[in-house]
């Protein structure tokens, strides 16, 4: 398995690391790991839209006008669907559109986006994430060190530290999660996986 630098706030080498075969050096079961983004994307639907159907909305209780002899078509209802005002057909209901993957399955689609994030080789590993001051100017000091301040960021930690959570809230490519938290559509999403070197270690022994 490829070895990645460990690095500094100053982006500099401190030591390297080689990265868990079992975790980040698999082969990527890709139809799994499609179906786990399906899952993901599925659960942020809501599914909470409605619209009222003939038998809901309210009127049309009787018969506009006779059935023969005015000249106007047959009509039954002034709230059928084709009436101004009248109900819909075959429009959205509430509904649930949640999926089901097995919990091997879903480990192993986790495992898949990591090891396609360590082929791509955009893992990096900071020895540690602290901050003196809650500033923005921290966090993009750090990222420009990195040469990433242009690329989609997720943040790995073990712990939140505060600074750290106030420096990068005002970043729009930047997002911070703990190891608890890892999961597929975060990975898939980032150009750029930084871990923190306890985070990495919770990380790969959890999955392998």
């Amino acid at each position: 398995m490829e070895k990645v630098n460990i690095l500094n706030l100053n982006g500099e080498k401190i030591k390297d690391k080689k990265l868990n075969e079992s975790v980040f050096g698999i082969t990527p079961n890709d139809k799994v790991l499609y179906d786990a983004i399906i899952l993901a994307r599925a659960s942020l639907r809501q599914g909470t839209h409605k619209t009222k159907n003939r038998s809901e909305v309210s009127g049309g209780g009787r018969k506009p006008w006779r059935q023969k002899g005015t000249g106007h078509a047959r009509q039954g209802s002034i709230r059928a669907v084709q009436w101004r005002g009248g109900g819909n057909y075959g429009t959205p209901v509430p509904r649930d559109y949640s999926k089901k993957q097995n919990r091997k399955e879903r480990r192993l689609a986790l495992k898949s986006a990591l090891a396609h994030k360590a082929m791509d080789q955009t893992i990096m590993i900071l020895d540690e994430l602290v901050f003196a001051t809650p500033r923005t100017k921290e966090m993009v000091n750090l990222l420009n060190l990195l040469q990433i301040a242009d690329k989609k960021c997720l943040i790995v930690v073990k712990d939140f530290e505060e600074n750290v959570i106030l420096a990068s809230r005002n970043l729009a490519n930047v997002a911070i999660i703990d190891t608890s938290e890892i999961n597929v559509l975060d990975v898939v999403s980032a150009d750029v996986l930084l871990f923190t070197a306890e985070a990495l270690e919770q990380v790969e022994e959890v999955l392998s």
